[in-house]
């Protein structure tokens, strides 16, 4: 007599057929979005495609907005280390000496060498990107770190950066140290232990000669910031658009 498989309520013997060939067939493990309460609900941002009906994931390796707030954090206890510093020994870490002091600055005139610097920078940093296989290597790796951001995130990590940095290395340290020591300081705080970021050391090294030689010649720190923050804004939004 021949036996048969009693089928279950519900399912006809197609269905029983296929059903056991899935549980033996292996399938792969797919993460699904969570569940909706509602079918009807909208989908958030980050679900919605765009107009070529694609969805739009963040970019590889950018920075979230917890990191940028980090950096700021980081600058802010950088500024308030130089600021705690003029207060502790009595100078000023806004010029260069007391005879500068007393000479005031010049702001319509520092703040255009500052963006000459700015651009000579810039203009530095994309032949070197354009021209040689290191550059190139080294603007992907950077552009990795920072990933693609928007030209206000772009803004602020540069008046952040180019206020702490340029208050702490120069304004702070440079008097009392001289150029040589603490551009080669400042070449160090950007040194990152991987081969193709090498280079970006060497590039901090003459960025800080140059911002220095604006200190030593103007007496002040508008030259300085403003070439600092025009270079990073500049090559923050130009690395990220083009490699992140």
């Amino acid at each position: 007599m021949e036996l048969r498989h009693p089928r279950p309520t519900g399912y006809t013997r197609p269905e029983i057929e296929i059903r056991r060939l899935l549980e033996k067939t292996p399938v792969a493990r797919v993460k699904l979005p969570p569940r909706r309460d509602s079918c009807n609900e909208a989908p958030s941002v980050e679900d919605r495609p765009n107009d070529s009906g694609e969805v739009d994931l963040p970019p590889r390796g950018a920075l979230s907005p917890s990191v940028v707030r980090i950096a700021l954090v980081f600058y802010g206890v950088l500024l308030t280390a130089a600021v705690g510093w003029s207060l502790w020994s009595g100078d000023s870490i806004f010029y260069i000496s007391p005879e500068a002091q007393r000479r005031g600055a010049a702001p319509a005139r520092d703040t255009v060498l500052g963006l000459t610097a700015a651009a000579a920078l810039i203009y530095l940093s994309h032949e070197i990107t354009r021209r040689t296989r290191w550059g190139e290597t080294m603007a992907r790796a950077l552009a990795g770190m920072i990933g693609k951001r928007s030209l206000r995130d772009c803004i602020i990590l540069a008046v952040a950066s180019g206020l702490a940095e340029e208050a702490f290395f120069r304004g702070a340290l440079q008097p009392r140290l001289g150029l040589v020591t603490a551009s080669l300081i400042f070449g160090l705080a950007h040194f990152t232990p991987k081969r193709e970021l090498l280079p970006w050391a060497g590039f901090a090294i003459v960025a800080g000669f140059l911002l220095g030689s604006l200190f030593i010649a103007t007496g002040n720190l508008v030259a300085p910031i403003v070439t600092h923050i025009g270079v990073n804004a500049v090559n923050l939004k130009r690395l990220g658009d083009r490699y992140g």
